[in-house]
């Protein structure tokens, strides 16, 4: 029986974004295969964490074209953004938490076509007056991740409704960056 490795990484994915020190054995049982099999397939589990990874930033680049940053309002595209890539918040919370992926010079260079996508929107509601010039596009990036992953572990731990992930990530991060009428 050959083995679906698309079953396998969404069986990890779903298992290590509820539990993130999951073990190999935990990994094949919720795929449902033997830990041999698993080892086939990833060598350990920081083969399997470079593939959860390849796969988070396929997601955010799907959830990226899918929202259409270039239209519209920043404000609106981010709060598209926020929607189209909630689906993938659990996987990239687990990621956020995976210092490796981050460090040194084997990072993939698909995190840095994602920051470069996100922060060129917050940058164009900056220059059309949308949002406040002193906090820099590479900050309201960070701080759009950051908000996610903690939006997504509040979900996962039944602390918030999944109902109100977009609306609470979106408005929280706008009501933070718009920029205001001095008065």
């Amino acid at each position: 029986m050959a083995v679906d490795r698309e079953h396998v990484l969404r069986s990890a994915a779903a298992l290590l974004t509820r539990k993130s020190t999951a073990t190999m054995d935990e990994v094949a049982k919720a795929a449902g295969i033997s830990r041999a099999t698993l080892h086939r397939h990833f060598a350990g589990r920081d083969a399997l964490v470079r593939a959860l990874e390849a796969l988070g930033i396929a997601e955010c680049e799907a959830a990226l074209e899918a929202a259409r940053l270039d239209e519209g309002s920043a404000s609106d595209a981010v709060r598209r953004l926020v929607r189209e890539i909630e689906s993938a918040a659990g996987l990239l919370a687990f990621l956020y938490t995976e210092n490796q992926l981050f460090e040194g010079e084997e990072q993939n260079a698909g995190w840095a076509r994602l920051d470069a996508r996100i922060a060129a929107l917050f940058r164009r509601g900056q220059a059309r007056g949308e949002f406040r010039i002193d906090l820099t596009p590479v900050w309201l990036t960070e701080a759009l991740y950051g908000l996610m992953a903690s939006g997504a572990w509040a979900v996962q731990e039944g602390r918030v409704a999944a109902n109100d992930f977009t609306h609470m990530i979106a408005e929280l991060l706008l009501g933070g960056a718009t920029r205001r009428e001095e008065s």
